[in-house]
């Protein structure tokens, strides 16, 4: 230094400095160090800083005022340095000698103001609206300047005039400038030209905002305030920044994510080439280079298909993990290095507690030490608390492109995953992806980071103890590391139980969402009690595993708690109990004690971050499997659109569902010409609908070609409704063309039905279709194909669920020779036989092949299956008929199929289309050989009426209301004190009173200990006796262990408390919902019913008693710090009250906004998961439509919304987090400054113990507020679910004082009396007034018009309506009084329908258990499904999947058949169940339900008059009046309405 300052400038003077009053620095080190800090900063971060600049462009600025002061005032500051360059030349030319340091200095500083400059205006040209560089920059310039500063006017008042104008002036300049530099920085310039934020109607302030306002979370402000003022609404919340948005991230992960499979593809590939000597060619090859091949013929399919089997055992898999790292990690290290610095800065607080306590000891020190360590103590912290929040920031966004990555990824994914995936990936654990395994990975984010971050803390700390205490540091390292293993143990122990506490949530949640969308059925047959306690047994598993892992988690608390005082224990001990030298003076004690502190995160957050990632790794791995599962080869069906004679053609087909199971096609050759119309008939069960499959590209194909020219349109046999209105689903995203759609309409017969929707074609449609009939379902999907206006129509049976008029009216104008898709392609799946005299071609299929193929009557003529089958099925009626009577000449037509009829039981609303097809179906049976002209007639004069008539009205509208579904509400505003109530009150409150006080009682403890610490601290002056020490030992061990016992008794007595609460709040929600009436099933979507069982039972069974937990110990925690503080230095009273002010009015701007931005976000999350499985339902009509793009847009648009709510919620956090710690930071400054200014009366024990309790209170007040803003909402689950818990429930299962006889009805006589009734209050009358009485025995054909009341009648029966005037009677017992069970269990009902619960067979059918497996066998064999049974290998015991799917439609008609038949109660009604069921089957049902119910009451909701022709009476409704009401041959006499009915259906002439 002497060589640039020479002799006569020291560099360093300890009395000028340090030991003196005024202290001062000397001019060579004002020279030197502080003028080049700021000049080495800036050059070094250049470089970095240019390259950030390059990668990030962001469009350039204009030049503005702003940008051209700062620019000026930066060349003003060169000149300024360089004149005093060139005075120094002056100077020395005028023979004054200079030291080397007045040229360097100027020089430098020159240089680097030019930089400055120049990055000025460099950043302009990137976009850059503010600089952190810069700002540092300046802002170190300044801080470096005030020591001259302050130096220079001190020489100047001690001498007479300043010894050097010049430099004095240009300094004084170059101060001022800097300031101003300063103070420009701080303000933003105007967005680039051309950037989003200029076209963005609600930008992401963050986007635009200062530095300043960047680290301090500034930005957020707005919203906090706006949300403090009323709640916030969607509308209020920010557009997501760009490059968080899905479009930004999944195409990065994707990239990604296919250069992994690339790499394992080429892997595996030089593995096979090593392992199969290329006799096969690889995976890929097969499927694409040699398309008409298929497989290489040197060795069979089989032994290709072993090779490859075990080629695929060892092949290795992509890395999602690398995929990930590779995409999120380089954002993710920026945060990473945020840490680094935190953890640094962290340590020197406790050398500050050092340096302040000696301090207090020596009597001579001059104040302004003290004062410098206070406000260095804050400066320490604060930048602390900046630099931490920008890690978190950095951290959580990480977190949430990570989700959105996973959620898009898993979403494209399950669009392509072939039939085998999707056996092994139910749509449920597929939901479970994307929210639990996404949100894993989503929390683990944020943790990371610890992973070598404990680590490095506990090094740290252990080396500045080790200096402190020496040695005996190790005792306490010992006691650590022993309790290490305990959490961890506890850790892995409580892993396990979670492991089994979800096992046990998902099947009841499985088993809750079956009851929820079977309830109807449950209600009809009366199984709720069975199906409640099935779920209750689950819920008492839970509640166990729920009850040790929280027992678990009060010593795990205990642990954590009790471990800083156990370590400060033994450590403490051992060091005064080593040497009688070592005194435990207040230095050592409390230095110690908040390093201690310090350890205790890194320690306890080890074991945590450890387990989380080992969850995490199993994420990871379902993930990994799921997005590697096979894909549907889009090569499989050749999709050429060269004109061609055939437009769908298949040689040699064989196709299976997965690769393991046998193929469920062969053999299948077919060529469809080029617009003409084929029908598929056949058997249940023979393979129709998976040809269709087929066709798609929907099933593995295992050998042939399938080629299909032109774009394809494809109808289900169960249609598929999105949840969006009746326009969209016919639009399927095609744009609207009014006269087209109108035609469509006309065509598809939907026109009546919206003129009686209530909000026409804009009409919201539920879940599923849940408002729409079957047969108007199946009507929009036909109108869906009908507008996509393809080349080639798939329609899997797309007739069988409406009526026969209606399916006549359609098949005419739609699908026939003469409809709207004449000239295209049409392959039709159908049962019906009346229209196949009508097509050009008839393929017919068994057991997987195609038995024959060809015209209609070219069949016939061959004599083969086909013909048997017609021929036996129109010859013997018609023979019967001609002998008996002529009346009704077209009967002749008709097999005798008695009952035969459907209402629609999933809707209120009958389902009028569903089957008068079926005997239209047999209508054209003979027309092939009979006279064409009747048939002719016949046909034009049902066309006449074949618009179906205005449906019924729903349940759900009152005149106004478009929606059927009301949006979720989300409650807003504060949550009110009832709720905090009612849980306290399901916890018990003489529990919860005691729990408070045992709280108090542990931090009373606690401070007791350090309080005893702190005095034991000033025996240090005197001589000790050993007893002394021991006694001093004792009394701390005593208190700290009575801490640790109350700690964990407390914990004992909380887990006990909310274990109780959670039963009891999770009976009431079930046991109301199992007492709701049905109205309320029918407009509650599933989905929010769902959301309560699952998510808000979870929250109270998981999350609030941690909340609970850790609100009442932050709460205790900070109240014990003050009574310190203020115990310790009284004159802390004085600031408490301003930042307690403070403190409480940022909590309640913070928590209004948080609050309302959580219920946000999660009303935001279920439109994710629903539109998810409404897609994977509906996967394969999108791929037929080719819509994957547009789902996937739609999908991350739901994300993206999503994220929109979540992303203000962390920065809501920050924003806190940064003002709270403020606060903190000011407790430890005013606790450091109060203990300076009394330091003469306090001792040092006292301010060791104020300033580190202060030091712990930043982090406890953080904690408090988010833990009030958690209980706030997670109290909020507690409202929903009782909400939900207290809705209207319907009349008492059972009247115990009038109960009917237990062989009541004996014999089944059913009366009417004046009876009428309603859907809901509020709406007309559905029956008016009818009265009629029905004889035991009697079997009563109901027919009407759709919406004349037919189901409602029924509906009655059961009380699932109650009666609003008039009554009914069954064998003398008024209805309405008996309980419902009563009722119930003697009625009998086939529902329309057909309605399976997962479990066994035998459970389906008897889930009582109160009849023998004979009566079951006996059951079976009379519903035709013994043999069925008979030969899967579990028999009874057979497990049905969910929802009946592994039986196909039929056979599980043929169960609620069985179960009927197993009940044989006296009045049977009947639904007209043979939708799916081809004729053979319908003739079984038909003829058991003749012979097995002959003597029982039995009401027949008909809609083919044909079935009820030989009733004893017919009930004909109209607009919910009686009409008519005799024996059928009466009323075809009367010519009524009746008569109109049969005429149109063809059976008078």
């Amino acid at each position: 230094m002497e060589n640039l300052c020479g002799p006569k400038l020291p560099f360093w003077v300890a009395n000028q400095t340090i030991h003196t009053d005024r202290p001062d620095l000397p001019e060579c080190f004002q020279l030197t160090v502080l003028s080049w800090l700021p000049c080495i900063y800036i050059w070094a971060v250049t470089p970095i800083y240019l390259f950030y600049l390059k990668r990030n462009n962001k469009g350039y600025i204009m030049m503005s005022i702003l940008n051209r002061f700062k620019t000026a005032f930066g060349f003003a500051l060169w000149l300024v340095s360089w004149s005093d360059l060139f005075y120094t030349f002056h100077e020395v030319r005028s023979g004054l000698p200079r030291p080397p340091i007045y040229f360097a200095t100027p020089l430098v500083v020159g240089m680097t103001m030019l930089l400055v400059t120049f990055l000025i205006q460099f950043e302009r040209l990137r976009g850059m609206q503010s600089s952190g560089v810069l700002f540092i920059f300046w802002f170190l310039s300044l801080l470096c300047a005030i020591v001259p500063f302050r130096s220079k006017i001190l020489q100047a008042s001690s001498t007479s005039e300043p010894p050097d104008k010049l430099r004095f002036t240009s300094f004084y300049l170059y101060f001022s400038l800097v300031l101003l530099e300063l103070i420009l920085s701080c303000f933003n310039e105007k967005p680039p030209l051309f950037s989003t934020v200029v076209t963005d109607p609600n930008p992401c302030p963050e986007y635009t905002a200062g530095f300043l306002s960047t680290i301090t979370f500034w930005w957020f402000t707005r919203m906090a305030v706006k949300g403090y003022k009323m709640p916030l609404e969607a509308k209020d919340l920010w557009s997501l920044n760009l490059h968080d948005s899905s479009q930004a991230v999944v195409p990065k992960f994707l990239g990604e994510w296919e250069k992994e499979q690339a790499k394992a593809q080429s892997e595996q590939q030089s593995l096979s080439a090593r392992a199969v000597y290329s006799k096969a060619p690889p995976d890929g090859a097969t499927n694409h280079a040699a398309p008409g091949l298929g497989v290489v013929v040197e060795n069979g399919p089989e032994e290709t298909e072993v090779l490859l089997s075990q080629r695929r055992a060892a092949s290795p898999q992509p890395s999602f993990l690398w995929a990930l790292i590779k995409a999120f990690g380089p954002f993710f290290l920026i945060g990473s290095a945020y840490k680094l610095l935190q953890d640094l800065i962290t340590f020197v607080s406790p050398q500050l507690l050092r340096l302040l306590i000696s301090f207090t000891k020596q009597k001579g020190a001059p104040d302004w030490w003290g004062y410098a360590l206070a406000f260095l103590m804050f400066f320490a912290a604060l930048l602390q608390t900046l630099i931490l929040h920008q890690h978190f920031q950095y951290c959580f966004v990480t977190g949430m492109r990570l989700r959105t990555a996973i959620i898009g990824a898993i979403y494209r994914k399950s669009l392509v995953i072939t039939n085998a995936a999707k056996r092994k990936s139910t749509v449920g654990e597929i939901v479970n992806l994307m929210s639990v395994d996404a949100q894993r990975f989503m929390d683990l984010t944020t943790f990371l980071n610890m992973l070598w971050s404990a680590p490095l803390q506990i090094v740290l700390a252990l080396y500045f103890l080790w200096q402190n205490l020496g040695p005996s540091v190790l005792a306490g390292l010992a006691v650590m590391v022993l309790l290490i293993p305990l959490n961890a143990a506890i850790a892995v122990k409580t892993r396990g139980y979670q492991v089994q506490q979800m096992q046990h949530k998902d099947a009841r949640i499985k088993l809750m969402s079956e009851i929820l969308n079977g309830i109807k059925v449950l209600k009809l047959y009366a199984w709720e009690g069975s199906f409640q306690e099935k779920v209750l047994a689950i819920r008492q598993k839970e509640l166990d595993v729920l009850r040790r892992t929280a027992y678990l988690g009060a010593l795990s608390t205990m642990a954590w708690t009790s471990a800083p005082f156990l370590v400060a224990l033994t450590t403490f001990s051992v060091y005064v109990k080593l040497d009688e030298a070592n005194v435990l003076d207040a230095e050592k004690a409390f230095v110690s004690l908040s390093l201690f502190n310090i350890l205790r995160f890194p320690l306890n957050m080890l074991p945590q971050v450890i387990s989380s990632i080992i969850q995490a790794s199993v994420s990871l791995k379902r993930i990994q499997d799921f997005l590697s599962h096979s894909e549907l080869d889009p090569e499989a069906v050749e999709k050429n659109s060269m004109a061609s004679e055939h437009s769908v053609t298949v040689i040699n087909g064989k196709f299976t569902w997965t690769k393991q199971d046998p193929p469920a096609l062969h053999n299948i050759n077919m060529m469809v010409p080029q617009g003409s119309l084929v029908a598929v008939v056949g058997h249940v069960g023979c393979g129709k609908s998976s040809l269709i499959s087929a066709l798609l590209g929907e099933m593995e194909k295992m050998e042939g070609d399938v080629t299909v020219r032109g774009s394809v349109a494809y109808v289900p046999q169960q249609a598929w409704i999105q949840n969006a209105t009746l326009r969209d689903n016919i639009l399927f995203g095609k744009s609207f063309a009014e006269q087209k759609y109108q035609s469509v309409l006309e065509a598809c017969a939907l026109t009546p039905d919206l003129e009686v929707l209530p909000g026409g074609d804009m009409t919201e449609i539920g879940e599923k279709g849940i408002n729409l009939s079957g047969g108007q379902r199946q009507r929009v999907s036909l109108a869906r194909a009908l507008y996509s206006d393809a080349e080639v129509y798939l329609l899997d049976d797309p007739l069988s669920a409406v009526d026969a008029h209606v399916a006549k009216h359609i098949f005419d104008n739609l699908i026939g020779p003469e409809g709207a898709l004449k000239g295209k392609t049409r392959i039709l799946v159908t049962h019906g036989v009346s229209f196949l005299s009508q097509v050009d071609n008839i393929l017919v299929m068994v057991e997987g092949r195609v038995s024959e193929m060809g015209s209609y009557q070219g069949l016939l003529d061959q004599n083969g299956a086909f013909a048997e089958f017609l021929r036996n099925y129109a010859m013997e009626d018609v023979i019967e008929e001609e002998a008996t009577e002529d009346l009704m000449e077209e009967d002749e037509l008709f097999p005798d199929d008695a009952l035969s009829n459907h209402t629609d039981m999933a809707d209120n609303e009958p389902v009028v289309n569903e089957t008068k097809r079926q005997f239209i179906r047999q209508i054209s049976i003979i027309s092939g050989d009979s006279d064409n002209s009747k048939t002719r007639r016949r046909l034009l004069s049902s066309q006449r009426k074949s618009c179906e008539p205005p449906l019924e009205k729903k349940p759900h509208q009152t005149p106004g209301s478009e929606k059927l579904i009301h949006a979720e509400t989300s409650e807003t505003g504060r949550v009110k004190m009832q709720v905090f109530m009612d849980y306290a009150r399901a916890v018990g409150l003489a529990l919860s009173v005691v729990i408070c006080l045992l709280y108090g009682c542990q931090n009373a403890a606690a401070i007791g200990a350090n309080v005893w610490l702190s005095d034991w601290t000033k025996d240090t002056s005197a001589n000790q006796t050993r007893e002394e020490v021991n006694m001093r030992l004792g009394v701390y061990a005593s208190l700290g262990i009575a801490q640790a016992i109350l700690v964990m008794v407390s914990s004992f007595t909380l887990a006990v408390g909310n274990i109780g609460a959670a039963k009891k709040l999770h009976y009431n929600l079930l046991d109301n919902k199992f007492h709701t009436p049905q109205s309320f099933f029918d407009t509650t979507p599933l989905g929010r019913l769902i959301n309560r069982f699952s998510k808000d039972i979870y929250i109270i069974d998981e999350a609030l008693p941690a909340t609970v937990l850790m609100f009442l110990g932050t709460v205790f925690s900070s109240l014990s710090t003050m009574i310190v503080i203020i115990a310790s230095t009284p004159i802390f009273a004085v600031v408490i009250v301003p930042l307690a002010a403070v403190y409480v009015f940022v909590q309640r701007f913070y928590v209004a906004t948080s609050r309302q931005l959580k219920r946000l976000e999660s009303v935001s999350r279920s439109p994710i998961y629903s539109h998810f499985s409404e897609t994977i339902t509906g996967a394969s009509v999108i791929r037929a439509y080719g819509k994957d793009g547009a789902f996937v847009c739609m999908s991350d648009a739901r994300v993206d919304d999503n994220q929109k709510s979540y992303y203000p919620g962390i920065v809501a956090n920050r924003w806190l987090g940064v003002r709270i710690e403020f606060i903190g930071n000011c407790i430890v400054l005013f606790a450091a400054l109060f203990a300076v200014i009394g330091k003469e009366k306090l001792n040092p024990g006292l301010v060791g113990l104020s300033v580190s309790y202060a030091l712990q209170v930043t982090m406890t007040l953080n904690w408090m507020v988010r833990m009030t803003s958690d209980l706030e909402s997670n109290i909020v689950a507690v409202e929903r679910v009782k909400e939900y818990s207290e809705t209207k429930t319907e009349a008492p299962w059972v009247v115990e004082d009038k109960r009917p006889p237990s062989d009541w009805p004996p014999q089944g006589n059913v009366e009417f009396r004046d009876y009428s009734v309603r859907y809901r209050e509020g709406l007309d009358l559905v029956l008016k007034n009818l009265t009629l009485s029905v004889k035991g025995g009697e079997k009563v054909g109901i027919v009407g018009r759709t919406g004349a009341g037919k189901s409602s009648m029924t509906l009655c029966l059961f009380r699932l309506l109650e009666a609003a005037g008039g009554e009914i009677t069954i064998d003398g017992v008024k209805i309405s009084e008996i309980g419902l069970h009563d009722l119930r269990s003697k009625l009998t009902i086939i529902p329309q329908e057909p309605v399976l619960f997962s479990g066994t067979l035998r459970m389906n059918l008897d889930p009582f258990d109160s009849y023998s497996d004979e009566d079951i066998w006996q059951v079976l064999e009379h519903a035709h499904l013994s043999k069925f049974v008979n030969n899967t290998p579990a028999k009874l015991e057979m497990e049905c999947a969910e929802g009946g799917e592994n039986l196909s439609v039929g056979q599980r008609q043929l169960v609620c058949l069985a179960r009927a038949l197993l009940r044989k109660t006296r009045i049977l009604i009947l639904d007209e169940a043979t939708a799916a069921i081809d004729l053979e089957t319908d003739d079984l049902i038909q003829s058991t339900i003749r012979t097995q119910f002959k003597d029982c009451t039995v009401f027949t909701i008909a809609h083919r008059l044909n079935t009820i022709m030989d009733y004893t009476r017919v009930l004909v409704l109209d607009k919910g009046q009686i009409a008519e009401f005799d024996t059928p041959a009466h009323l075809l006499s009367k010519r009524g309405i009746f008569y109109g009915m049969a005429k149109d259906a063809g059976l008078v002439q």
